[in-house]
């Protein structure tokens, strides 16, 4: 019986980077949360934990010996859609557009508020909670596309699609009024969940990683732009 007013566990958490005060400080904050913490000092130390512990979610530092946060995340990229958050002291826009368009969750620059890391972390374990248990709509389509909610799978005809938690969000969003045009604000609202601010070139970096998915299974006409507005669903397929 965990004692009174204890944290009640309820996701892994891998942390990865090579400074071992930066891991101190994530592994207090998320184990304050109740999050169960492992941790890893590289990046294939980081494959070798990954691979063994099977974390809910990794919080991953960019710069990193033995294999750089981007390489980690390209390898396990093969193999799983697990919620990558990418820690870095780099502040340009292109690391942080780079970070997510190869599979990254979030991207968060160093240094930041313990708490508002912790914040971003419960969001998307939220996001991917949520996705996997909500009892309806049992399934959203559009064309050829095809939305599981409750399995958190997705399709484009007979092609499965691998989108990240937060990927899926938005296609998700997008697919509940397919004829709807979202302004980035609103796809931001519906896709993160709190109020963290997330700038609009991280959005297109999202919505440009799902269309690259999408066209790689056959559908070249996935989201369409609209100028000064946002976003809509194109035909995906239909007749």
């Amino acid at each position: 019986m965990p004692r009174r007013g204890a944290p009640i566990v309820t996701s892994r958490i891998l942390i990865v980077d090579d400074d071992p005060h930066i891991r101190e400080v994530v592994r207090v904050a998320l184990s304050k949360a109740g999050r169960a913490v492992t941790e890893a000092a590289d990046g294939r130390a980081a494959l070798a934990r990954f691979a063994d512990d099977r974390p809910d979610l990794i919080v991953l530092d960019v710069g990193m010996p033995e294999f750089d946060g981007l390489e980690v995340c390209r390898r396990i990229r093969r193999t799983s859609q697990v919620p990558i958050l990418f820690l870095s002291a780099r502040d340009e826009e292109i690391d942080r557009i780079l970070g997510l368009e190869i599979g990254g969750d979030d991207y968060v620059t160093k240094p930041f508020s313990p708490r508002e890391l912790v914040a971003r972390v419960n969001v998307i374990l939220r996001r991917v909670a949520t996705g996997a248990r909500t009892p309806e709509p049992d399934e959203l389509a559009h064309g050829l596309l095809r939305l599981d909610p409750q399995q958190h799978a997705a399709r484009f005809g007979d092609t499965p699609l691998t989108l990240t938690a937060l990927e899926f969000s938005i296609v998700r969003t997008l697919l509940t009024r397919p004829a709807v045009v979202f302004s980035r604000e609103q796809i931001m609202t519906a896709a993160y969940q709190l109020n963290i601010q997330v700038s609009d070139r991280t959005i297109d970096s999202h919505i440009r990683n799902i269309r690259a998915k999408l066209a790689a299974a056959g559908c070249d006409d996935a989201i369409e732009t609209v100028h000064g507005v946002g976003f809509r669903l194109g035909r995906c397929g239909a007749s």
